[in-house]
C-alpha cells in the first residue's frame, strides 16, 4: 500500500477508521488506529450523553467531551487524528468550531452536504476539511461552491457505498441497485474530481467506504482508482474499540440473516443487527415521550418511535434491551477479538498477497 496524502498531512498507511457514535469509535480507537499509521477518527455524535454530568446542558457536553476525546488521543498518539461530524448534528457548527480550535489533523463532514464548512477555519488552522460524499453530483457541488465562496477545494473525499454501516445517503431502494454500488458511483466520484484537480492543480484523492473488509477488498477498489479506503465495522471487535464487550459480542454471535435495513428516526434508512428492540419499533410499541436532546436536525419527535441517540448509546453500553447495533453489511464476518495491530497487519498482508498474485498473473502471460 502506498502512503496517502491528505492536505499536506502523510498517512503512511492509508487506512482510515470510520468515525462511528454514539460512544463506539472515541479516543481509544482512534489512537490505537493512528500508532498503526492509518487515520484514527473520533466520533462526536452523542458525546453529551457521556458527559452529561459534568457540563450544565447536553449541548455544553458536546463540546466538553469532545474536547475531552480529542486531548486523550493526542496524549496517546503523534499520528493522525480526524473527527467525524454529521451536517445533520443541531450543534454541527460548535462541533466544527471545537475540532478546529483543538487543532484536530482532519475533520470528516457527512450525512448532508457540508456546504459552509470552510467558513470555520482561520488563518491559522491546521485542520484539513474531507467531505463524505455518496454521489458523483455531491463532489461536484461541494468543490464548485467551496471554489467560489471560500476559494477552498476539499483536502479529498470519502465516497461512502451501500453496503456501510449506520446511517446511508441512499434511498432504501437504491440499496440493492447495482447502479448505486460502490463500484459504481466511485468512478463517477473520480471523474467529476479530476475535473477540479486538472483546472486548479490540486490533488484531491478519493477515498472508498461502505463494506471493505479485507486485503482483497482494499486492492481491488484501489486498483479502481481509490487512494485510501474506510473501514468502520472491521474495527468494532478489537480490544481498543471504545463500546461494551457486550456490543461487540453482538457482532461475533451474529450471522448475515440477521443485518436489515431499518427507518431510522433521522429521515434515513441505516443498517444495523436486528433484535428485539428494533422488533418492537417494529411493532409500534416503541413511543418516546419527548425529545431532551433535539440532537439532529431532520428528527421529528411527533414522528419518532424512539429517540435515536438514546438506543445507540444503550447499545454501545451493553443494554442490548433498549437499543441496537449499527452494522456494515460485511460485519458478521469477524469471529474474535483482535487487536488494532492484528487487524491492520491481516489488511495490510491480505493486500500484498492479492498484489503478488496479479503480478504473478502478469508474469505468466509474457
Amino acid at each position: 500500500m502506498r502512503e496517502l496524502q491528505i492536505g499536506g498531512i502523510n498517512i503512511p498507511v492509508p487506512i482510515i477508521q470510520g468515525g462511528m457514535g454514539v460512544g463506539i469509535s472515541l479516543s481509544g480507537l482512534a489512537a490505537a488506529v493512528a500508532n498503526q499509521g492509518g487515520v484514527g477518527v473520533i466520533s462526536c455524535a452523542g458525546l453529551g450523553l457521556m458527559y452529561k454530568n459534568k457540563a450544565t446542558d447536553y449541548l455544553q457536553a458536546n463540546i466538553d467531551g469532545l474536547k475531552n476525546e480529542i486531548r486523550k488521543a493526542r496524549e496517546a498518539t503523534k499520528g493522525v487524528i480526524g473527527v467525524n461530524i454529521m451536517s445533520a448534528l443541531t450543534n454541527f457548527e460548535d462541533m466544527v468550531r471545537t475540532t478546529i480550535a483543538e487543532k484536530a489533523d482532519i475533520i470528516f463532514a457527512g450525512a448532508g452536504l457540508p456546504l459552509n464548512l470552510p467558513s470555520f477555519l482561520k488563518p491559522d488552522s491546521v485542520t484539513r476539511l474531507v467531505p463524505i460524499v455518496s454521489s458523483g453530483k455531491a463532489a461536484r457541488l461541494i468543490c464548485a461552491k467551496w471554489k467560489a465562496n471560500f476559494d477552498y477545494l476539499p483536502d479529498a473525499f470519502v465516497v461512502e457505498g451501500p453496503k456501510a454501516g449506520g446511517h446511508l445517503g441512499f434511498k432504501k431502494e437504491q440499496l440493492a441497485d447495482e447502479n448505486y454500488s460502490l463500484e459504481h458511483i466511485l468512478p463517477d466520484v473520480l471523474r467529476e474530481v479530476k475535473l477540479f484537480e486538472e483546472k486548479y492543480n490540486k490533488e484531491i484523492p478519493v477515498i472508498a467506504a461502505g463494506g471493505l473488509y479485507d486485503g482483497n477488498d482494499i486492492y481491488k477498489i484501489m486498483q479502481m482508482g481509490a487512494k485510501g479506503v474506510q473501514l468502520g465495522s472491521r474495527f468494532v471487535t478489537t480490544k481498543e474499540c471504545d463500546a461494551s464487550d457486550v456490543f461487540k459480542q453482538q457482532y461475533i454471535d451474529s450471522d448475515e440473516s440477521k443485518i436489515e435495513i431499518i427507518q431510522s428516526p433521522v429521515g434515513m434508512p441505516g443498517r444495523a443487527f436486528g433484535n428485539a428492540f428494533i422488533d418492537k419499533v417494529k411493532k409500534g410499541l416503541k413511543v418516546p415521550k419527548s425529545c431532551p436532546f433535539q440532537c439532529i436536525k431532520t428528527c421529528d419527535i411527533s414522528k419518532s418511535p424512539y429517540c435515536i441517540v438514546t438506543a445507540l448509546y444503550n447499545a454501545a453500553k451493553g443494554n442490548m434491551k433498549s437499543g441496537y447495533a449499527f452494522a456494515g453489511s460485511n460485519a458478521f464476518r469477524e469471529t474474535k477479538i483482535s487487536t488494532v495491530k492484528e487487524v491492520f497487519d491481516d489488511l495490510i498482508n491480505g493486500f500484498k498477497a492479492k498484489t503478488e498474485e496479479a503480478q504473478s498473473r502478469i508474469q505468466n502471460v509474457f
